[in-house]
């Protein structure tokens, strides 16, 4: 028997239930990850790069697998080491018998790590701290493959390529991919075949000597989505200082990662200020490119720090806007593009990912609920009006889909057969799946996409009434048919009550397992207060508040595991969702819990929190287990930080109208606190909540602030 599972863009599998053959999918829980988009490095927490995931890699190629510093007959033993931002790292290692006279160690190896992009720097700083002179032979290792990434993410070894000898370094070339390897000083000695570079250390004491290894990797033609300036960042920097150290160090790590995981679209305009269009690459190292509902996700939960990356991340993906009908991309007028990638991914025989890929339900209501909300948050009129077109192709895609199904739902199907079978942010073959672990058939209807489609339609309709545009009262009764169908059709119930299915299979029967996609809804206005509130008891029961965050599948349904990528794992961002959609619809404390369960998380995680981690909940660890695949950092993970942040005040913008509202739902558990650099109508807002619960807010002058807790 052969078991093969197809994740969103990669598959593991294995020969026999229980028994691992080649092409697992590497781990990378113990991993540290220093990134700066489109480059970043996977190494140990030692600072050695070995294998499996590891490597220097830019722009979805692996520039270097392994790159190790050893001493002859002497053993390197590490002390330390972890990050120092988003783009450094730094190791320590003692050199263990080496010059000692007592027990103390004296000779250190300082290894300090730099990221650029397209640029890998090592610096390499051994010490001696001793009474006695010492001399060795230290050694780098250094190798490549040039794997691709869905090579390495699949887990296929691939031969290494030797290396030549130019400049007094090392070089691989295959294919238009250059990577050069230069040390200074020069190596002692040289062994290009090995990839080995020597060096003979002579320190008496007190001294110490310095090698810099610089490693470049450039494509001929040149980047695909080139790395954004430095000190171009398209948002303002908040600064938060509240009784909780924990919310301020998250808030401060996930920034540091979103700015390294700024990317440029080359298809954009340069402004007279030499700027271009900027948006988020999804996460590292799986998805080191522009996915489109990642990146709306992201942009839309960074709105409270300005709308440049909003408006450069809806212009990006218009300039991608599906303009025919194809089916081998799953193309259509009006769509938006799941992902963009340099080339073919070919995992299996039966996932094979053009290089851009439409198979996606979500993105294109996701584009214009972002579109609407950036507008509400300041985006200025013209640049609004600009993108209407591309809105109202959209809101066309959602029609024509919308009719071309039996029951007026937005429903998907693989239509390639080498595609996606699963086409939401749950997008794993085993995610939609009813109670009894049976997996559910397609074309399927996810609860949260019509909330998607329900929530565009109003805020489209909104959108071209205010520019004057034909189509308003259309769409708003569109809206209201699509949620009346919702109330008849997606209901279930247990022994709890009723709730939301996560989906309606292909013969229309709603999928009856509870799941975290019912958090999607609240805060859309798909559903009435009382239906809100079924919703929110359901989210606080500990079958899905699992204590660190929401489980994606119920603990009590069939299929759960803690492990499953979306069937009991925990996603930061997919709670973060929760969270905000909990404090619209008016439950505070159910968002508190789940808010408070991601921040107890952040520190177990070094305040750089996953793409996804393990289900097991409090009850069982008081710590929660990585899910050993995962990507970190992730850009909707660090982006959670903001939208809790964004709760927790009660936070929302209606500048077209003339307001900003601060309404603190739970963020007594933080106070006091102030928080600065907030951007609203592209003028600063500042909070400060008493210890009191008082509130205080100062806005632009021509926004009324509305205070809820003045």
């Amino acid at each position: 028997m052969n078991v093969t599972v197809k994740t969103r863009d990669g598959n593991i599998s294995a020969t026999a239930p229980g028994a691992a053959a080649h092409g697992l999918q590497p781990f990378l829980h113990d991993a540290v990850v220093t990134l700066h988009a489109p480059s970043f490095v996977i190494s140990r927490a030692d600072g050695q790069v070995t294998g499996g995931a590891d490597g220097f890699f830019h722009g979805d190629s692996r520039a270097l697998a392994r790159l190790t510093v050893s001493a002859d007959g002497i053993v390197l033993a590490p002390v330390s080491g972890g990050l120092q931002g988003a783009d450094r790292a730094g190791f320590r290692a003692v050199f263990r018998g080496l010059g000692e006279v007592t027990e103390d160690p004296v000779v250190a190896l300082h290894r300090r790590r730099s990221v650029t992009p397209g640029r890998l720097e090592e610096t390499l700083e051994v010490t001696n701290a001793g009474a006695r002179a010492v001399r060795f032979r230290l050694t780098m290792e250094a190798a490549t493959d040039l794997a691709l990434m869905d090579t390495v993410k699949s887990g296929h070894s691939q031969d290494g390529i030797p290396a030549q000898v130019a400049s007094g370094g090392l070089v691989w070339s295959r294919e238009g991919f250059t990577v050069r390897l230069l040390s200074t000083p020069a190596p002692d000695a040289l062994d290009a075949p090995a990839g080995r570079l020597s060096y003979d250390i002579d320190l008496a004491p007190g001294q110490s000597q310095t090698i810099l290894l610089a490693c470049t990797a450039a494509q001929t033609d040149g980047d695909q989505f080139p790395a954004a300036p430095t000190g171009q960042v398209p948002w303002s920097t908040p600064v938060l200082r509240s009784a909780d150290w924990r919310l301020d160090r998250w808030l401060q790590q996930s920034l540091a990662d979103l700015d390294r995981l700024r990317l440029t679209d080359p298809l954009s305009a340069v402004t007279p200020a030499g700027r271009t269009d900027q948006f988020l690459a999804a996460g590292a190292p799986w998805y080191l490119t522009l996915f489109g509902r990642d990146a709306l996700w992201a942009a839309r939960m960074l709105l409270p720090l300005g709308t440049d990356l909003a408006a450069g991340t809806l212009r990006t993906l218009a300039r991608r806007q599906g303009k025919v009908a194809d089916p081998t991309t799953e193309e259509q007028p009006g769509k938006i593009l799941h992902e963009v990638r340099r080339t073919t991914q070919q995992f299996s025989d039966t996932l094979v990912l053009p290089p851009v890929y439409y198979g996606t339900i979500d993105a294109t209501p996701l584009w214009i609920t972002l579109l609407h909300d950036a507008w509400r948050w300041g985006l200025a009129p013209e640049d609004v009006e600009q993108l209407l077109p591309h809105a109202e192709a959209a809101l066309s895609w959602m029609r024509e889909q919308s009719d071309a199904s039996s029951d007026g739902f937005l429903r998907y199907v693989d239509q390639t057969g080498r595609g996606l079978a699963n086409q939401g942010w749950k997008d794993h073959d085993d995610s939609i799946r009813h109670r009894d672990g049976r997996l559910a058939a397609s074309p399927i209807a996810l609860c949260e996409v019509q909330a998607y489609a329900y929530e565009a339609a109003r805020g489209g309709a909104a959108l071209l009434r205010a520019f004057d545009r034909p189509g308003a009262d259309q769409w708003e009764e569109w809206a209201e048919r699509l949620a009346a169908r919702f109330r008849k059709r997606f209901w279930a119930q247990d022994s709890q009550g009723p709730y939301p299915a996560v989906a309606l299979d292909r013969d229309g029967r709603p999928v009856d397992s509870v799941t975290s996609n019912i958090g999607h809804l609240l805060g859309t206005g798909l559903l009435n207060r009382e239906e809100c509130a079924l919703l929110a008891a359901r989210l606080s029961a500990p079958d899905l508040d699992s204590g660190h965050g929401l489980r994606t599948l119920s603990s009590e349904s069939g299929g759960f595991n803690p492990y499953g990528y979306h069937t009991g794992s925990i996603w930061p961002h997919d709670t973060a969702i929760a969270v905000h959609g909990l404090v619209r619809a008016g439950f505070p404390q159910a968002a508190a819990s789940l808010a408070a369960g991601l921040l107890t998380a952040s520190t177990d995680f070094d305040a750089r929190l996953p793409e996804l981690f393990a289900g097991h909940g409090t009850k069982a660890d008081s710590r929660p287990a990585p899910y050993p695949a995962s990507c970190r950092p992730q850009a909707w993970a660090a982006a959670s930080s903001i939208l809790v942040l964004q709760a927790a005040l009660g936070l929302e913008a209606d500048v077209p109208g003339g307001t900003v509202t601060v309404d603190p739902a739970f963020a007594d558990a933080y106070g006091p606190l102030t928080v600065t650099g907030l951007l609203v109508a592209n003028g600063p807002l500042q909070i400060t909540l008493a210890a009191n619960g008082t509130a205080s807010a100062v806005a632009p002058e021509e926004l009324t602030v509305l205070n809820k807790r003045a």
